[in-house]
């Protein structure tokens, strides 16, 4: 199953990683299913549409996800604090809202928290200070990017920006209250987390996390490691991410600097490994988006257009072998949509990770599309669509006629109930897992979609509605599951 967090009930605006997330669990636990798989948990920024893939730390927790009820029972809020005024609005997230509601609470618990200092929670907060490498960089980060009103890194005053020890020093000591703070909202987001792993993992749920190639450059990651990516001396990218275009898209130029790979390999690629190390602390299996850029990947120069990039060599199987040698065989699912060569197919057969079979994708009137169900091997996924696509019913009822006549037929369906038709295909290919997005299953159109790509507004607020969810097709779903065999 596929949900996004924040997509969950709540009365607070937005899903949480406390109650809401626990009674989801409990709910894909009580129909059979054995996978729950998110977008990335990183910090958004409203600055880029709030998507989880241009996050400020490929590390940190975004704060809008902590249960403010967590903080109720640990006493550093009341109930009566933690009670909206006004509802939220219960089928999407008002990001601007939920900030206005929940930042300031949040202030208010740690202010207590750092008055009274109880002694069992301190003590933890300052292991927890103690023992993460990455929070130390990114506490600052954000302490700092709240001192300049929110402005990019890369403007900052330049011996600060460029991390000129003195400066740096400095800004520790006059920004000390809120690095405590950012520390803080960490360390309740972790603890809340594994809190979850925990219950998850006894009630026979896996989490399936999801690690953009990527990381914005207007982060934590790229102004403490400046060398590891393609940057100007003054910090702005040389080269960014993006893809050309092909026969059904436009060529998209997505804005995170690429790496510079020989200064990864040179360090033997120790930030990837402390990276892959903090996702599985999240997750039990890690989708690696984009898989290509570890195969090949396309450079767009800062200033040029996106048709004007070049494809250069990744790091390949060097890159895997090292982080099995460091961290053992991990559980990997390669997200390779779109133009796939040989030698990306072979990488990720190298690395056993099983790829991306997405429905939507298939041509229906082809005897032998490669989306088509019956073409799915083992070493596959299986989606009826993704948060990148539409929903199913919205995607149905944009479909052209010939295609409609041929998904009729190949299904055999009459498109009455065409999300549960695509489902329980998706459940009898031969592929190893299958996932379906949860507005799947209640057969929303496009207005629930999740996200549509190259887009930068209108994403990644859909919430399920307590009605949707107690409403959830357990036995159908249990049922599909079991004739399944999954």
């Amino acid at each position: 199953m596929f949900a996004h967090p924040t997509s969950l009930p709540s009365s607070h605006g937005i899903g949480s990683i406390g109650q809401p997330s626990r009674e989801f669990v409990d709910t894909l636990a009580e129909a059979d299913q054995s996978l729950w798989q998110l977008c990335p948990l990183g910090p958004i920024s409203s600055i880029h549409g709030n998507s989880p893939y241009q996050a400020y730390s490929a590390f940190a927790i975004e704060p809008l996800l902590i249960d403010l009820d967590v903080l109720v029972e640990q006493e550093l809020l009341t109930p009566q604090e933690v009670t909206p005024t006004e509802p939220f609005p219960n089928e999407y997230v008002d990001y601007d809202a939920v900030r206005e509601f929940k930042y300031p609470l949040l202030r208010t618990a740690f202010d207590r928290f750092d008055d009274d200092r109880p002694d069992e929670l301190w003590g933890a907060f300052e292991r927890f200070r103690e023992e993460t490498d990455w929070l130390h960089n990114y506490a600052l980060f954000r302490a700092l990017k709240r001192e300049f009103d929110g402005e990019s890194w890369t403007n900052w005053p330049e011996p600060v920006a460029l991390r000129e020890p003195d400066a740096l020093d400095e800004y520790r000591e006059e920004l000390a209250d809120e690095i405590r703070y950012r520390a803080f909202l960490q360390f309740v987001a972790a603890r809340q987390w594994d809190r979850l792993r925990t219950h998850a993992e006894q009630r026979g749920v896996q989490i399936v996390g999801d690690l953009p190639i990527y990381v914005a450059q207007d982060s934590a990651d790229v102004w403490a490691n400046p060398e590891l990516f393609e940057l100007d001396e003054d910090g702005t990218p040389k080269d960014v991410s993006g893809v050309p275009a092909d026969e059904v898209n436009p060529a998209q130029k997505w804005g995170p600097p690429v790496y510079d790979w020989a200064e990864h390999e040179a360090s033997g690629y120790e930030w990837w490994i402390a990276r892959l190390e903090r996702q599985l602390e999240l997750a039990d299996i890690v989708r690696l988006d984009h898989f290509r850029g570890f195969e090949e990947y396309y450079a767009i120069p800062a200033d040029g257009d996106g048709d004007e990039g070049e494809w250069r060599d990744g790091p390949g199987i060097d890159f895997f072998d090292r982080i099995e040698d460091e961290l053992g065989e991990l559980p990997f699912i390669a997200e390779d949509i779109g133009f796939i060569t040989e030698e990306i197919t072979q990488l990720r057969r190298d690395i056993d990770a099983p790829g991306m079979k997405v429905m939507q994708y298939a041509d229906w009137c082809s005897e032998d599309h490669i989306y088509l169900p019956h073409t799915y091997e083992e070493d596959t996924v299986a989606y009826p669509g993704t948060h990148d696509t539409n929903t199913v019913r919205g995607w149905y009822e944009a479909l052209e006629d010939e295609q409609v006549d041929c998904l009729h037929y190949y299904l055999g369906s009459d498109g009455s109930e065409i999300h549960w038709d695509m489902i329980e295909r998706a459940w009898h290919t031969a592929s190893s897992l299958a996932v379906v997005p949860l507005q799947d299953l209640y057969g929303l159109g496009a207005e629930a979609r999740f996200n549509t790509p190259g887009t930068e507004s209108g994403n990644w607020d859909w919430r399920c509605t307590d009605e949707l969810l107690e409403s959830f097709p357990t036995d159908r779903l249990r049922t599909i599951t079991d004739e399944a065999d999954r």
